[in-house]
């Protein structure tokens, strides 16, 4: 087996080592240290290593969460790295004080920021500090991975009075003043 230059096991995306008898996942192969991308690794490392599999890991949309209070939470690409890949995007961010959930829980310090191309309205980001950052990320994590747009996640019916309202309501700003909508908008 091979080791890079930091000293990880070198994988393919099937996690098949150098050695094409071998599967590594997880710490051991420096990819993002989250214990779930280290689960889906070894999954698909074990499935192609009894030949059920051919699957590859997918880590073009992975969320990172960091619990704090409030938490902190993001997907996909900020402003400046989608600039930095040549991509021109808008940006619409909503405190949350515009979030019913927030209003009624009386935890309104915080924000909602979506990332999108600007000639297709592809989300290709989604960060959030609130505090349940991290309960939006499965959505937005979909919406970056599927290359939903900010209509898409618009248009999806959201139940009142969730902090995953907050989400469509980021993705409504960018085309409405979301301060003057009623309630369920």
């Amino acid at each position: 087996m091979q080791i890079d230059d930091r000293g990880f096991i070198r994988v393919d995306e099937g996690m098949r080592t150098t050695n094409p008898d071998v599967f590594a996942a997880g710490d051991v192969t420096g990819g993002p240290g989250f214990v779930y991308v280290a689960a889906a690794a070894g999954r698909i490392a074990a499935e192609n290593a009894i030949g059920a599999g051919g699957r590859s890991l997918d880590l073009r949309a992975v969320p990172r969460v960091t619990f704090t209070s409030p938490q902190v939470a993001s997907v996909g690409l900020s402003a400046a790295e989608a600039g930095s890949r040549g991509l021109a995007v808008d940006v619409s961010r909503i405190e949350l004080e515009h979030v019913p959930r927030a209003l009624v829980e009386h935890r309104t310090d915080g924000w909602i920021e979506i990332v999108a191309e600007r000639r297709s309205g592809r989300i290709v980001g989604v960060h959030s500090v609130s505090p349940h950052a991290a309960e939006l990320m499965g959505e937005a994590t979909l919406a970056v991975r599927l290359g939903l747009t900010i209509d898409d996640l618009s248009d999806t019916l959201h139940p009142y009075l969730t902090w995953g309202e907050g989400l469509k309501l980021a993705a409504q700003s960018f085309r409405t003043d979301v301060s003057k909508l009623s309630c369920c908008a």
